[in-house]
């Protein structure tokens, strides 16, 4: 989907999950903390090739769309559904570029919802920022993977 405007040069500061965040409280006045994470894990396969651009600044880009199922069938596959989650992956590792349609993959990361101009205003997308990519048959990165994931949620507790 092209965009008329450049992507950003600089690679966005690293976002730890927040273990709460103020919010006020009804007619109270009072604020209290309450638990909150920004979490996305995503295991499927690719939609596509995955996107590789090298940006002014030198930085790699990788984008790409992992196929996930719309929803919790509770183990019936008769609901065949599925959505294609776009990924960002800032600095990839080389392997990425390599990934095609129907590779399966496993990412962990935050949602993000980015802002361009377009013709006739301003449009956005919503998608996931990585931090860990790996293929989903690569055990090792599996187990880091659900090791960021429960970090993140251990915040919550």
């Amino acid at each position: 989907m092209p965009s008329t405007t450049k992507p950003s040069t600089a690679k966005p500061p690293a976002v730890k999950p927040s273990a709460g965040a103020a919010a006020g409280s009804r007619g109270s006045g009072e604020s209290s903390p309450q638990p909150a994470v920004n979490l996305a894990v995503l295991c499927g396969p690719c939609s596509g090739p995955a996107e590789v651009r090298i940006l002014e600044s030198g930085t790699r880009l990788a984008t790409l769309a992992v196929r996930c199922p719309a929803g919790s069938t509770g183990g019936n596959a008769a609901d065949e559904r599925a959505t294609s989650v776009p990924v960002t992956v800032w600095d990839p590792p080389a392997w990425v570029e390599t990934l095609e349609a129907g590779d399966p993959i496993v990412v962990v990361g935050r949602m993000r919802r980015r802002f361009y101009q377009r013709p006739g205003g301003v449009g956005s997308r919503v998608d996931v920022e990585a931090e860990l990519v790996g293929r989903a048959r690569d055990r090792r990165r599996i187990d880091a993977a659900l090791r960021k994931a429960d970090e993140a949620l251990d915040a919550l507790a």
